[in-house]
């Protein structure tokens, strides 16, 4: 077998598993638009750098047909592929976004490596005390009003830690959607911007049949982007969100 066969065999296994993994971080772990509003394609580039072209270049450049500890080189050019390939989606399985919390003005995107176990443990219902697997789970926060909660929430606020984080404080979001609905800006606002928001806005109302008037806009805040949330005024869901800049 020549060294480029061989490479070939490893490039082709390596894309299947990465296919496979790819498919699990985007419709799962990563579902759109959090790909991007959570950063899941920057981390993905580097999954797809290390499985699919550092280790069949590894293999291209020490086969050698008949090559004595040819079998020893080959399983350790294995070993460290599925190391880093291992470690790659460890951070990203770390990044995933498991809460989408609706507060106050906005919905927030929630990581699972930005909640603390402590925090997630004191959370008001069941499933706020679990980092989710199969995508985020939309929930509201309702701060507290008085007391010593209501002033260890603003300290907490001002050193960067806001209600997002404290899962305690996580609602339904039925509980929330009408006052975040009487805070959300009509979505023709979003259209006067720039010719290019504009253009995305008309693409999605004609895929949905719809009129500007049927949905609400709020910002969609992430780790790594900004998108506009697109509620339908109705039902108070959330629909869509689009690379917009809702600021």
């Amino acid at each position: 077998m020549s060294r480029w066969k061989a490479a070939g065999i490893h490039l082709l296994i390596s894309l299947i598993v990465a296919i496979l993994v790819g498919s699990l971080i985007y419709f799962v772990w990563y579902p759109p638009p959090y790909f991007q509003v959570a950063g899941g394609s920057n981390l993905m580039l580097i999954i797809m750098g290390v499985d699919v072209v550092i280790g069949p270049f590894l293999t291209l450049a020490v086969f050698k047909a008949g090559k004595k500890g040819m079998h020893f080189d080959l399983i350790v050019i294995a070993l460290l592929q599925i190391a880093a390939f291992g470690y790659g989606v460890h951070i990203i399985a770390a990044a995933r976004p498991v809460f989408i919390v609706a507060e106050v003005d906005r919905f927030v995107v929630v990581t699972a490596n930005a909640l603390d176990d402590a925090d997630l443990a004191a959370g008001s219902q069941p499933e706020f005390r679990t980092r989710s697997w199969f995508g985020p789970r939309l929930v509201g926060a309702e701060p507290p009003q008085q007391g010593s909660d209501a002033f260890d929430m603003a300290m907490s606020g001002l050193a960067g830690k806001d209600i997002d984080l404290f899962p305690k404080y996580y609602v339904p979001y039925s509980q929330v959607s009408e006052a975040l609905l009487t805070r959300s800006r009509p979505l023709t606002d979003t259209m006067k911007k720039s010719a290019q928001d504009a253009h995305l806005v008309q693409q999605f109302l004609a895929g949905r049949n719809a009129d500007a008037a049927d949905y609400r806009s709020l910002p969609l805040h992430g780790r790594v982007a900004d998108f506009t949330m697109v509620v339908s005024a109705k039902t108070r869901q959330p629909v869509t969100a689009l690379a917009i800049d809702p600021w």
